[in-house]
């Protein structure tokens, strides 16, 4: 055997035990847009979110301020109001001291209630009679209703079947014609399509009839899309102007947003009683411009309120149902 001599170097490593070179790092599949940004991306990010943010606040900010300013700062500023200087709210007691605006006000909401309740009754009933694969005529119901998303029938018949039902003038005209909604209604199929077989399968076994399981299990695990699609419609049906301009007749029918048309685009006078205000601070008669302002701002308030409590269910309702349908 041959003996190590002291003070020699360390033997040389053998190739197996030699540390592998360094790999090359793969490149990540993730899309460039979900990747971390650089700085000058982050600043242009929020440079952009804060001009969106500004041009959609400045103009409801003008239009608020507008309609609680005097007719001092009106005329100061020549127009629109920026700079509240002091706040008159005679053009809100105006609007609402009776007349076309406090009458448009409760024919929205008569026909956004009403509308709402009667669009969420149909599109879910048809649309859990559609995600049930079993249901009568299932497939050529379903492409029915996808057609209408190529074919529209028209304004000229869509007219000739509203006075033909006799619905011409009549509030009814403003909630049938659009009743359901074909994306809403793809939507919630598409939620219900996700409820587990089993669990309605269980409820059949029970004795429960189809009726009984839409009411008892589908609507309380469907909360989230049921809300969303009701804002929608809801805001759909507050803000109705083009069937009123083809159906509505009488005055005393038009909604919020056929009077706010005619104050601001016809450029009529407010028809309001008792236009005279007199309290302390308030000014007897309000300038036109405020009042226009105060329509603008009744028109908006109700979605602005009801948004947030809403909100929370966007991301499961809507892109849920969705994606996953």
């Amino acid at each position: 055997m041959t003996a190590r001599v002291s003070g020699a170097g360390p033997a040389p490593a053998s190739p197996a035990s030699a540390s592998p070179p360094p790999r090359r790092r793969r490149r990540s599949g993730r899309p460039v847009w979900e990747g971390p940004s650089s700085a000058p991306g982050t600043v242009a990010g929020a440079v952009v979110l804060a001009l969106l943010v500004a041009a959609v606040l400045v103009p409801l900010w003008a239009v608020l301020v507008t309609s609680l300013a005097s007719r001092g700062t009106i005329d100061e500023a020549g127009g629109m109001v920026m700079v509240p200087r002091e706040i008159d709210p005679s053009a809100y007691i105006t609007i609402f001291s009776g007349g076309d605006v406090t009458r448009a006000v409760w024919i929205s909401t008569m026909v956004t209630v009403l509308g709402t309740t009667v669009s969420l009754v149909l599109t879910v009933l048809a649309a859990y009679g559609l995600s049930r694969p079993g249901s009568v005529a299932h497939r050529s119901l379903l492409f029915y209703f996808l057609l209408t998303f190529l074919i529209f029938p028209g304004l000229v018949p869509s007219y000739l079947v509203v006075t033909g039902l006799g619905l011409k003038d009549s509030i009814w005209s403003l909630i049938l014609p659009s009743a359901i909604s074909v994306f809403n209604l793809v939507v919630i199929r598409a939620f219900f399509m996700n409820v587990p077989a089993e669990l309605l399968d269980s409820a059949r076994i029970d004795g429960a009839g189809e009726l009984r399981i839409l009411t008892r299990i589908v609507l309380p695990l469907s909360r989230a899309v049921i809300a969303v699609v009701g804002l929608f419609y809801a805001v759909g049906y507050w803000n109705v102007y083009f069937n009123a301009v083809l159906y509505i007749d009488s005055n005393d029918k038009f909604p919020i947003q056929r009077v706010l048309q005619s104050y601001i685009l016809a450029g009529q006078s407010p028809n309001v009683s008792g236009t005279a205000v007199n309290l302390p601070g308030v000014t007897a008669y309000p300038p036109t411009l405020a009042v226009k302002m105060a329509v603008v701002v009744v028109t908006v308030v109700p979605a602005v309120i009801i948004y947030p409590f809403v909100q929370r269910h966007f991301t499961k309702g809507v892109i849920t149902g969705a994606v996953k349908g």
